[in-house]
């Protein structure tokens, strides 16, 4: 087991600007991953053979899976959310209703009391229950869709609640997925469960980003509707894996204590968080020397 620093390759010292990476997600994700795309990529293409699936067990706003799917850097992605707002979301758009979600998106008229209205609401249909998850994605502050999250007040360039919603750039995204939803599949449930279907194949890759509760961290029980997870049976699970995988966590000790009983690679990067604060994040795999070398 090695542990590597991020800074050992010199040209990969900067931290991600994340506006150089193509935004695919309808979602303001806390904890989202688009600062790590370039990795992923690296990752991706360091494997001596292209993915038949890229599965992703705790999806939250899938930008890895998106960004999968649309650069074609496996065969397919497999999504899996168990919080039911966004999975909502993923039904709509992987298996239909995504053309009205785009035209209820366009037209809505976005008014406070509009918004709150349909906030208020308790959706009759997945395609309901989608609009409303990313209304509410995008009028609360950091996209927190947890109970109790606040909404926003002064917002960007003070355009107060109306700050992150774009309903012509949100619709795009919609068109853009139903273009590649082909190659994505979506399961409402336990990622747990699917690292055991899926342990025996081989040509099945992993990216496994999940809440931040170890160590004693309360961040994702704030962020999060489900953020209690088992993180030691997450990594024996992850050992039992045939594919290749990639980890994301916290840089806590309790995690590396974790990466060296069962004999992962560790690395440490940094990024942004979505303050703009510098922090370092935990990349765990089975050999992460590809962070070592650009290709």
């Amino acid at each position: 087991m090695a542990q590597l620093s991020f800074f050992d390759n010199q040209q990969t010292r900067s931290i991600v600007n994340v506006a150089s990476v193509p935004q695919r997600s309808l979602f303001r994700y806390p904890g989202g991953k688009t600062w790590l795309v370039p990795q992923i990529r690296r990752w991706l293409a360091s494997l001596p053979y292209k993915p038949d699936d890229f599965v992703e067990p705790f999806a939250g706003g899938g930008i890895a899976s998106l960004t999968v799917v649309f650069e074609q850097l496996a065969q397919r992605a497999t999504l899996v959310e168990l919080d039911h707002q966004v999975a909502s979301v993923w039904h709509t758009l992987v298996y239909g209703g995504a053309d009205c979600l785009a035209e209820r998106i366009a037209g809505f008229h976005f008014t406070p009391d509009s918004v709150a209205a349909i906030l208020e609401e308790s959706p009759v249909s997945t395609l309901d229950q989608a609009f409303q998850t990313i209304l509410k994605n995008r009028v609360n502050r950091g996209g927190i869709l947890a109970h109790g999250a606040g909404r926003i007040k002064n917002g960007e360039n003070g355009r107060g609640l109306a700050s992150r919603w774009y309903p012509q750039t949100l619709k795009q995204r919609i068109i853009n997925i139903v273009s590649v939803r082909e190659r994505l599949r979506f399961f409402e449930g336990d990622g747990m469960q699917m690292l055991v279907d899926c342990a025996e194949l081989d040509h099945c890759v992993f990216f496994i980003d999940p809440p931040y509760t170890a160590g004693g961290k309360r961040a994702g029980s704030r962020l999060y509707t489900h953020a209690e997870l088992d993180h030691e049976a997450l990594f024996r699970l992850t050992a039992t894996l045939k594919g290749d995988f990639l980890m994301t966590y916290d840089n806590v000790g309790e995690l590396h204590e974790l990466a060296k009983m069962y004999n992962f690679d560790t690395a440490l990067i940094d990024m942004k968080n979505s303050h703009h604060a510098e922090m370092t994040e935990l990349l765990i795999g089975r050999n992460l020397d590809w962070l070592r070398y650009t290709r």
